[in-house]
């Protein structure tokens, strides 16, 4: 008898295929199951793995043994006089009928009942991916009122003039947004579609809108043709629709007219007279200055080179067209080597003043030009307060001005003002998810409140909108750095630099991240101005480390890594009489460095610590006084991390309050902190914990995460990246 008979007559090609469709059965439920019930994924593998392996055992059985009357025996001790196995084979085909007719049930239950629902489900979850809003089923999620204005379509031969109608799509979101009772989608989310043909009631939820202007533009010579139209979302009734053909001349004539059509189609009431969107200029100037504007939006160095020689263009053109001025000055500073490109700070600082006193003097309520004098007023005249009050003014003029609200909230927050931060950035990233500054910003102010969560969250339902994106792959780096997840951290950093190398923010964080590896020549490398001293003095170049930190904290940056080269060099004089020469009082040094933006008072503390080394107690109390302040006010504005409890255990040690210290210095261990006893100068001032048991559990804890931080970061050194 040949073996293939052998196999049929024992049944163990019945019993494979039963095993086979049975397990397949057993898997589908199972897998039901474990969803509904959120079972781990493991679960389901090590399930599938079983099934797999019982396959081979199932055949060797059938093979071996056979079922009788008298039971399971061995085959070989059954006559075969006696077998029962075409009995066994003909239960054996009804079974596998049985299995069968259930398992194709299933299927088509699967395919025509579940998968429907699941890709519903998955669809709607994309659609609300970036607002993170949860569905809702026949419920409006926009306001009543509310719009969307997508980029008009270049219908030109010429695809240059692609800018151009951009910017008349800017010009009208800008002018709708002025209206105070109609909710507008901000720019970049907007623009986000550009270029694709998403269904229209896809987008309307997305952007959370009830309406939708399109439009396109053809312009050829010196004439141009307009065609817009307003979308009701939820049915896709074209509400209304015009077209304009115009001389270029009255361009802003057009402008007026389609967003005041669109304002009367909605009902919406304005305040007050509507003024022209911008002053009458050359049609040439006014397309370089457009230009220019989608440059700025890209905020690379290329990109933002490139605007200033088109704004150079445009103001050649029109020597007394404000808005090119205006945003002359803010591309000079964008373009600062604390920011996306290589100008020297006090070089962009000139050129940027200049431009923003000529806009103001052509126009005083210029918004563009307020919202640059704000900026400017922060970053190289250190007058926060001024610069809340003329952003606030930049904002009543234009409401649409996202930059304007984002400077707004980064001052309010440097300034300890972190919930009204929070609410303004908030409110931004609901109108315009998609800006890189808004939910960068959002994401630390998340991260300094303690809410690793919400800020993995945010950022998670941006990637699939964002893929590569240099800004948001820093983003997660920060959210790393904050955490202690140290190998995804300088992984996300290093891969953020790589895609952007001048983008300052990321820089920081990259050294930053760097710094517990450690890895403090390369630190030394990526570092900004104001960072590079500290890892100069870590690398043992302290007489370099302190030229650099004087030089940069008289050149106004930020003094807190300086004033840590300082005192982990011993140098208490130095530092208290470099301060000294610069701020007469302790209340001046915080007019200009508030020290109180959730992440602690360190620079306090430095000064404190400088105070107390050289013998000047009453510097020292004031000192303390203030740090004590500070820390309390942004524990009450909800900061919450490893970096704030640091600083109130460094606060303790200098008050020679080791019992009090003690608790805020564990807890920063546990929220991420990388600290080891023969660092300069954290591990020094904090010597006297280390005796006792609970620190050192705590610090034996630490030593350890951070060895298996090291090592996954080899790993992932060494893996291929995809």
């Amino acid at each position: 008898m040949s073996f293939f008979r052998e196999l049929k007559r024992r049944n163990v090609f019945r019993v494979g295929i039963a095993y086979i469709i049975t397990a397949w059965l057993v898997a589908q439920v199972l897998q039901l199951v474990f969803e509904s019930f959120g079972t781990p994924d493991w679960v389901m593998k090590s399930v599938l793995a079983l099934l797999m392996a019982g396959l081979p055992f199932a055949l060797f059985f059938a093979w071996a043994f056979e079922l009788t009357p008298a039971g399971i025996k061995r085959e070989r001790e059954v006559d075969r006089s006696e077998s029962i196995t075409q009995l066994t084979g003909r239960k054996l085909d009804r079974a596998i009928i049985v299995v069968l007719a259930l398992a194709v049930a299933y299927f088509a239950w699967d395919k025509l009942v579940i998968a429907p629902k699941r890709e519903t489900a998955l669809v709607e979850a994309a659609k609300q991916a970036v607002t993170g809003q949860a569905p809702v089923e026949e419920t409006p999620v926009a306001a009543e009122k509310s719009i969307a204005v997508l980029p008009f379509v270049n219908m030109s031969s010429d695809t240059e003039q692609e800018f151009f109608a951009d910017g008349i799509s800017e010009e009208l979101l800008n002018a709708l947004a002025k209206v105070p009772e109609l909710k507008v989608a901000g720019r970049t989310s907007s623009f986000a579609f550009k270029g694709k043909n998403d269904d229209l009631a896809a987008i309307g939820k997305l952007l959370r809108v009830n309406y939708i202007l399109e439009g396109s533009v053809r312009k050829s010579g010196n004439r141009v043709r307009i065609t817009s139209q307003l979308i009701k979302v939820d049915d896709g009734f074209h509400m209304w629709s015009d077209t304009y053909d115009r001389e270029l001349d009255d361009i802003f004539v057009i402008q007026d007219e389609i967003s005041g059509a669109i304002i009367g189609q909605l009902k919406a009431q304005l305040l007050g007279e509507q003024t022209n969107l911008a002053e009458q200029t050359d049609t040439r100037a006014y397309e370089l200055y457009l230009l220019a504007k989608q440059r700025i939006y890209e905020r690379n160095d290329a990109s933002l080179s490139m605007a200033l020689e088109l704004l150079d263009q445009a103001i050649m053109i029109d020597p007394a067209y404000a808005p090119a001025h205006a945003q002359r000055a803010i591309t000079a500073m964008l373009l600062s080597e604390n920011h996306y490109g290589t100008i020297p700070r006090e070089q962009s600082g000139r050129m940027a003043k200049q431009s923003l006193d000529r806009a103001l003097e052509i126009d005083p309520l210029n918004a563009e030009a307020l919202a640059g004098k704000g900026l400017y007023l922060r970053e190289y005249e250190l007058k926060r307060d001024e610069a809340i009050e003329v952003l606030r003014q930049a904002l009543a003029i234009n409401p649409a001005m996202v930059n304007a609200g984002t400077w707004l909230a980064t001052d309010l927050g440097e300034r300890g003002r972190l919930a009204e931060a929070r609410e303004i950035r908030e409110e931004i990233f609901r109108r315009d998810p998609l800006h890189r500054p808004t939910f960068g910003n959002l994401q630390q102010l998340y991260m300094v409140m303690g809410e690793k969560d919400t800020a993995l969250g945010m950022l998670e339902r941006l990637r699939p909108y964002l893929p590569g994106d240099g800004s948001l792959t820093g983003d997660f780096g920060q959210v790393y750095v904050m955490s202690g997840d140290l190998a995804d951290a300088v992984e996300s950093m290093a891969r953020a630099h790589e895609l952007e190398p001048l983008n300052s923010p990321n820089r920081n964080w990259y050294t930053f991240a760097l710094m517990n590896v450690p890895d403090y020549e390369r630190a030394a490398e990526v570092a900004i101005d104001e960072a590079r001293p500290l890892m100069l003095s870590r690398m043992g170049r302290a007489e370099e480390a302190l030229i650099e930190a004087e030089n940069a904290v008289r050149k106004g940056l930020f003094p807190g890594w300086s004033l840590l080269a300082f005192v982990e060099n011993g140098r208490f004089e130095q530092l208290a009489g470099l301060v000294d020469s610069l701020w007469p009082t302790l209340d001046a040094v915080l007019e200009d460095w508030p020290d109180r933006n959730g992440y602690g008072s360190d620079m306090l503390g430095h000064l404190a610590h400088a105070y107390r080394e050289t013998g000047r107690l009453q510097r020292f109390g004031e000192a303390m006084q203030r740090m004590r302040e500070n820390l309390d006010w942004q524990l009450e504005q909800g900061a919450d991390n490893w970096v704030i409890a640091r600083s109130q255990a460094y606060y303790e040690v200098l008050n020679n309050d080791i019992e009090a210290a003690k608790p805020h210095f564990i807890r920063a261990l546990e929220q991420g902190m990388y600290l080891h006893a023969d660092q300069p100068i954290f591990g020094a001032i904090f010597r006297p914990l280390y005796a006792e048991s609970d620190v050192q559990a705590a610090m034996a804890a630490m030593q350890a995460r951070h060895a298996a931080e090291l090592a996954l970061l080899a790993e992932k050194r060494r893996e291929p990246r995809t």
